[in-house]
Order: C-alpha cells, then structure tokens, then sequence
C-alpha cells in the first residue's frame, strides 16, 4: 500500500496546530505517531501525476498559515 507522509513545522505567527489538523483532515491525511505527524494512504494503485496533485493540494490547504511541511511518498516493507 502506497502511503505520503508528512511532517509539519508550526511558527509561533501561524496557525494552531488543531487548525492545521482540521484542513489535513479534510483532505483525508491521519494524525500519526513517530516520525511523521500525518500520514495519506493510498491502496495499490497510485500514480506520479495524484502524487502531485495531493502535493498541489497540501500547498493550496496550507498556504497562508505559516506552516513549513515535508512530503514523503513510499510503499512501507510490511514486518512481521
């Protein structure tokens, strides 16, 4: 299963972080735990081109709010 990841940086001029929370939520991203803060799953079959429509999309849902953000995009190894 294809997963983007993100990892938000706050500013103490932008936003808060629930408001954060409610936009990625609505874009369908979970809150995690770990090394990431939210995490957008995919299923099997994704491609470049929705890759960089959901990048486009967390710009556009972000913009104006001060938050800095990374996006990883990969299929996790599943261990057992």
């Amino acid at each position: 299963m294809w997963r983007t990841y993100l990892v938000v940086w706050f500013s103490s001029e932008g936003a808060k972080p629930s408001e954060v929370t409610q936009r990625l939520l609505n874009m369908g991203f979970k809150p995690t735990r770990g090394q990431y803060d939210y995490v957008y799953e995919w299923g099997d079959k994704t491609n470049i081109e929705d890759i960089l429509k959901i990048g486009d999309q967390v710009q556009n849902t972000l913009k104006g709010t001060g938050v800095l953000y990374k996006l990883e995009t990969f299929a996790p190894m599943d261990v057992e």
